[in-house]
């Protein structure tokens, strides 16, 4: 199959290649898409064949749900049994945007869609690329994010050209997300809200529109052998292809730590990296040093994080250390993409 890689600005839409790719989908072919937290892979989210495409490009879990995209309020009620009245409540406050909600699913929904379960997580996303494919596509795209599974989520669309070239039709680029982290996915079918997945809609403000909001207890622990709700619970996510090791403690601790084992690993003749922050980038010795941003500036810890695991893919980092950061509002999320992709690896000094 040959991918056809398309670039398109937000802000002046091309409707001929948006005609062309909401075509592609409702044939049940795969195009990859800009959202606001990070590229999609997209199908049709009522057609089984298209979510079995979606798993097998990726090489995903079958049993790991899709999430299902929409960009009108009023699709919402045909694909779930009910809405309850925390989710009208939660999309006056955040949609469009990056929040999923997991509601019980109507028969319109193929449970390949679903992992096999009967509820439905659903994105209504602000992206207007997005918005305007969901709507020529038919008003419902089920879309993971749009890289191998495992590997780290893409936020450029050279990225989903590096892992699904010739294996989905076509390839929209969109130019860098805004976000950079996969949306916040709380569960509504649970006695109380819960969050499955942190995002940059945190805890803090979901809890200013519905009162308690718990959050799963495996968010920063290890897996489960539970069938996953939610994409991203069960599997290890998000990894690059070296040993990534976080490094907890005082910063001084932090940074002599890392210093000696990149030493040690160069020494034996290893290519390292660091994740680190403006604050101590100059502190570190090690073959690639990548500052994601001021800790003063969580968001921006956030949108570079897997633009950083990519970039030691590219200049093929063997060993890898993160500093930890704060597991607070959306650090929360941060912690939880960087736990996952260091197979929850953590040195505390």
């Amino acid at each position: 199959m040959k991918t056809e890689y398309i670039e398109l600005n937000e802000n002046q839409i091309d409707s001929g290649v948006i005609r062309r790719a909401g075509e592609i989908l409702r044939g049940g072919g795969l195009v990859a898409f800009p959202t606001e937290t990070v590229y999609g892979l997209g199908g049709d989210a009522l057609n089984p064949e298209s979510s079995r495409k979606i798993y097998a490009a990726k090489g995903r879990p079958q049993d790991n749900p899709l999430i299902v995209h929409i960009c009108r309020m009023e699709d919402l009620a045909p694909i779930t049994e009910e809405i309850p009245a925390a989710g009208y409540a939660l999309a006056k406050a955040f949609w469009p945007g990056p929040l999923t909600m997991i509601f019980h699913k109507s028969i319109l929904v193929p449970t390949e869609t679903t992992g096999g379960l009967s509820t439905v997580a659903v994105r209504f996303p602000s992206n207007k690329i997005a918005a305007e494919l969901i709507r020529a596509a038919g008003g419902y795209i089920a879309a993971p994010s749009a890289n191998a599974s495992g590997r780290p989520s893409p936020t450029l669309g050279r990225h989903c050209l590096e892992d699904l070239d010739g294996k989905v039709e076509m390839i929209l680029d969109g130019g860098p997300v805004g976000i950079g982290l996969e949306s916040t996915i709380i569960d509504l079918t649970s006695e109380v809200p819960t969050i499955l997945r942190p995002g940059y809609v945190t805890q803090e403000m979901l809890e200013k529109v519905l009162g308690t909001v718990e959050v799963d207890r495996t968010i920063l622990g290890e897996e489960t052998n539970l069938p996953p709700k939610a994409p991203g619970m069960k599997y290890r996510h998000y990894a690059p292809r070296g040993e990534l090791v976080i490094v907890e403690g005082r910063q001084e601790k932090v940074i002599q730590y890392i210093n000696h084992a990149c030493e040690d690993y160069a020494a034996r003749g290893f290519k390292t990296g660091v994740i680190c922050t403006d604050e101590t980038a100059q502190q570190y010795r090690a073959d690639l040093v990548r500052s994601a941003g001021s800790r003063d500036d969580e968001e921006s810890v956030a949108r570079c994080l897997f633009r950083i695991l990519r970039e030691f893919d590219e200049e093929e980092a063997q060993f890898m250390f993160s500093e930890s950061f704060d597991r607070a509002g959306i650090g929360q999320a941060v912690m939880n993409r960087l736990m996952k992709a260091a197979g929850h690896r953590v040195v505390q000094v």
